[in-house]
């Protein structure tokens, strides 16, 4: 297998942005999308990003906390951008921005955005070291910087015990 590089690339190379139709099956009574369908997306268009700068199989390690500002309606454009922005060493976060657009005027409204952690994995599913993320621009910069910080939170959230469901009496079936 010929040697990977780990030289820094730019986050502009990871840069992915996807559009989708809202179609009736995506969506609920109210004729707005589902969360479920919003969030495969955004995982979708997110894994792109994640493998154009690893040039490796990724895998999704976490979402963070997913906050829905405004609804898409059936027959709506979903906009979806992302972008690496920062790598560490066999790990990414990735940022994405949910926008939705009237196809027939053109308007478009801020609907959603969301961070999410990838790992690169070799064919045996061993992490493998990623190239370092040389931010340009300052916005780039800013992310850079930023999910330094996301990422602590998250590790320390990582170590916390985590009972999300909690039975409050054994099984009907156990005595």
């Amino acid at each position: 297998m010929p040697e990977r590089s780990l030289s820094p690339k730019p986050a502009c190379e990871s840069y992915v942005e996807m559009t989708e139709l809202v179609l009736p099956t995506h969506t609920n009574p109210l004729g707005t999308a589902f969360g479920g369908q919003i969030m495969a997306w955004i995982d979708i268009c997110a894994g792109i990003a994640a493998t154009r700068h690893a040039r490796e199989v990724v895998v999704t390690a976490s979402m963070d906390d997913l906050h829905f500002r405004a609804p898409i309606y059936q027959g709506e454009v979903v906009i979806l951008k992302a972008q690496v922005n920062r790598a560490f060493h066999t790990s990414m976060e990735v940022g994405v921005r949910v926008e939705a657009e009237n196809s027939l005027t053109g308007e478009r409204r801020y609907c959603s955005s969301a961070y999410l952690t990838f790992v690169a994995l070799d064919a045996e599913g061993n992490r493998v070291p990623i190239p370092p993320l040389a931010p340009e621009t300052e916005d780039e910069k800013r992310r850079y910087e930023e999910a330094e910080a996301r990422r602590l939170y998250r590790l320390e959230r990582r170590n916390q015990d985590r009972n999300v469901v909690a039975r409050p009496h054994p099984p009907l079936h156990q005595k």
